[in-house]
């Protein structure tokens, strides 16, 4: 073997390479910035003025190969924890903006490209745009879906970073704050980012994690959580299956919460980008959300009857006389009619988590012998309802606090029909003990759950004498 023909190249390369390295010094080995170059040079409208294009009902397609149609836009969805499934939702400004807009993107990991405040620019030439189920889209043209999303292998056709020097423009997102979540439920916010101060998640909800599981598969599922404010005000937070914070559990206090609004033909429900969105503590106070009405023309008497023929319209639940209290849940005692007859109702039936709530009319007891009421049930599924007495509950406060005194064996309660509804039948009288003396109250409770005692409970005709 020639060695001297062998080294000759070897030593070539060494002597190359060692003179590359000398004339580089060691703090010069750094990752080169990434460029940002202006695939569309400008806007040619506003995205205000594109999503006001949008058409009253079904979708348009905006001509491939017509004028260019090209506006400005701030990302402030991110996939990055689960939420936000290959959708990107933008606005019209960092700060106070005036319209939304989502995006159908058959891409993932999208905060990589485009993270939270990127400046980008969308040109729609070739997409379909319009409202699909209450919420403006822009995405692909889909045999099946009436906005489809846009192929990854096509999606840099139609977004492009704006560049700020060398790299693109990222700016920081201010949400926009809104006084209650009633607030927030408004058009003019879908696909915008939103804080709401004094929320908190529903007491049906606590002790339950951002999502439920599959407990065959242990897989994560799409669910909503009931969140509520200060003003009485409720929504929800739609979480998806994929949620990697889906494992932790609510907190309990009450605090501020930051969301994308956003709905579903005409259930409104907010997404959340990461916990980080969630300033609730797990500790501290929490305001009834659904406090105590009524009670503002109380008056205890040993002889009356309440047939609540007086009362209009239905579904109402302020009844002056009386105190209508949602104690757990959010669901009230409400006026109803059926066949000329007006009574109050109250179900589990179509809700989620526990309900208790008291109807509480003042007695006096001291002047008063005996009591009765009708009553009537639907779809029996698990006994509802039960009746107290109490002599020391506050009007409109704590009934915690109270003292109650069962009395619901003295009444017979049907457990029929399990379908339908049954017919108002006396429930029984019962004679108050002499030793129950002074004003108080006699109190109905609903208690139900759904899943659950589902039961509804219809009363009428409550009389004192």
């Amino acid at each position: 073997m020639n060695i001297k023909k062998y080294l000759k190249p070897v030593l070539s390369l060494v002597i190359t390479t060692i003179t590359i390295t000398s004339c580089v010094r060691s703090n010069d080995w750094e990752t080169p910035p990434i460029t940002c170059n202006n695939r569309f040079d400008a806007s040619t409208t506003t995205m205000a003025d594109f999503v006001a294009m949008a058409p009253s009902s079904g979708t348009i397609k905006i001509p491939e190969d017509g004028a260019p149609v090209i506006f400005d836009a701030y990302v402030i969805s991110s996939d990055e924890n689960g939420n936000f499934y290959k959708t990107i939702s933008f606005q019209d400004a960092p700060q106070n903006p005036t319209v939304g807009l989502q995006m159908e993107v058959d891409r993932s990991s999208n905060y990589a490209d485009f993270p939270v405040g990127s400046h980008v620019r969308i040109k729609a030439n070739g997409l379909v745009f319009g409202t699909d189920a209450g919420v403006k889209k822009l995405g692909s043209v889909d045999p099946t879906y009436a906005v489809g999303r846009i192929p990854n292998s096509l999606f840099s056709r139609y977004i492009a970073g704006v560049c700020n020097g060398g790299s693109m423009d990222i700016v920081p997102i201010i949400p926009t704050e809104l006084p209650s979540l009633a607030a927030a439920q408004n058009e003019m916010y879908i696909n915008t980012l939103v804080t709401i101060k004094n929320v908190q998640f529903a007491s049906s909800d606590l002790g339950k994690t951002y999502l439920d599981y599959d407990p065959g598969t242990g897989l994560g599922i799409d669910t909503n959580r009931n969140i509520e404010d200060n003003t009485g005000s409720k929504s929800i937070i739609r979480n998806s299956g994929f949620f990697s914070g889906g494992k932790t559990l609510l907190p309990k206090g009450n605090g501020s919460l930051t969301f994308v609004v956003s709905r579903y033909n005409s259930t409104w429900q907010n997404l959340i980008r990461s916990l980080a969105d969630v300033s609730i503590p797990d500790t501290g106070s929490r305001y009834d959300a659904s406090p105590p009405v009524g009670g503002t023309a109380i008056s205890y008497s040993g002889s009356f009857t309440e047939n609540f023929e007086s009362y209009s319209p239905t579904n109402l639940e302020v009844f002056p006389k009386y105190i209508n209290d949602s104690f757990i849940g959010n669901r009230y005692w409400q006026l109803k009619s059926f066949g000329g007859n007006q009574y109050i109702q109250l179900s589990a039936n179509a809700g989620s988590g526990s309900y208790t709530t008291y109807f509480i009319v003042p007695v006096d007891f001291s002047a008063a012998n005996s009591m009765k009421f009708d009553v009537n049930v639907g779809y029996y599924k698990g006994n509802a309802l039960k009746v107290y007495t109490t002599t020391n509950y506050t009007p409109l406060g704590d009934m915690s606090a109270a003292t109650l005194t069962d009395i619901t064996s003295n009444f017979t309660i049907p457990t029929t029909p399990t379908t339908g509804y049954g017919v108002f039948t006396p429930a029984g009288t019962y004679n108050f003990p002499t030793s129950l003396t002074g004003n108080g109250f006699v109190v109905f409770e609903y208690s139900g759950a759904n899943p659950g005692v589902t039961t509804t409970i219809q009363l009428d005709n409550i009389q004192v004498q």
